[in-house]
């Protein structure tokens, strides 16, 4: 008997492997020096190592927060190859957060943002995200010694719980955008758009602008400001350590004319998986408040 137990113990070793788990932010690098001494540091590193530093800013007007954004042509390739909202994944983001006396330099995980933003197309585009997450290895050890652990998460989401992601029953999913406009073209929506920018829109600053190559799509990213932007709603949600200071800014995505945003119960809730209900509750109006300041981008 123990011998037939043994056998079909060996014969289920392969089904009983655990599941790799992801989670968004990765640790960089932790160490002591001042922000404002590290950030330059950290976008010559970004740029040395095969990356592009697309924009950068304070967010929620926090001395202690520091946000640079980031593309790589392997990302864009990516974006390239599969179109539509594959653009939200054009960028990724780097935080300088100064916290319990310590500098943390962490960054969003390639893997979970590409995995929830490609979902059942991400093995087509798994190369160029090894490729990312090799190279922001290398730029993080180029500022100290690399820690390379993850956060954002407890327990951490399987490859199968990013692919249909959303928050609970009834909410959003990653493709249940919220689209501010549909233009005749595409020149025209970015026209729209860069016309409101010059003439100014309350609480609303760009933060960086991508154009995808061979693609009508362009990827904005901006920081949201006034009584129901950063500052109000990101010290309600951001309450666990390490920060999660890449969560940082909001995107705008133009594709073919239609200029699209992802719901906001779904770009929170995807920073910040474990976020609770009763927390949640507590910024209920945000999702529509980040809806009504982008919409003026296109009024």
């Amino acid at each position: 008997m123990k011998r037939i137990l043994l056998i079909i113990i060996i014969a289920l070793i392969p089904y009983l492997v655990i599941a790799q788990t992801f989670k968004p932010y990765t640790i960089g690098v932790i160490n002591e020096k001042p922000l404002n001494e590290v950030k330059n540091s950290v976008a010559s590193a970004m740029q040395t190592n095969n990356f592009d530093v697309v924009g950068e800013y304070m967010p929620a007007n926090d001395k202690t927060r520091w946000v640079l954004v980031v593309t790589h042509n392997e990302l864009l390739k990516a974006v390239a190859k599969e179109g539509g909202l594959r653009g939200f994944a054009a960028t990724l983001r780097i935080a300088i957060t100064e916290e319990e006396g310590k500098t943390f330099i962490s960054y969003t995980s390639p893997e979970y943002w590409g995995r929830a933003y490609y979902q059942d197309s991400f093995d087509n585009v798994a190369k160029n995200y090894k490729t990312v997450s090799s190279d922001f290895v290398k730029a993080m050890s180029t500022l100290g010694s690399y820690d390379g652990n993850v956060f954002g998460c407890e327990k951490g989401l399987e490859a199968k719980d990013l692919l249909k992601y959303h928050y609970m029953m009834g909410m959003p999913y990653f493709d249940d955008t919220e689209e501010l406009e549909d233009f005749d073209n595409q020149a025209e929506a970015i026209k729209k758009i860069e016309a409101n920018l010059k003439n100014g829109v309350d609480n609303v600053k760009q933060v960086y602008k991508v154009d995808i190559p061979d693609r009508d799509m362009v990827l904005y990213g901006f920081a949201l400001g006034g009584e129901n932007g950063e500052s109000t709603f990101l010290p309600i949600i951001d309450i666990t350590k390490p920060l999660h200071t890449a969560f940082l800014p909001y995107e705008l995505l133009v594709v073919d004319g239609e200029v699209h945003i992802l719901h906001g119960r779904f770009r929170i809730a995807i920073a910040f998986p474990d976020l609770t209900m009763g927390t949640f509750t507590k910024i209920m109006s945000t999702p529509g408040d980040i809806e009504d300041m982008l919409e003026e981008l296109v009024d």
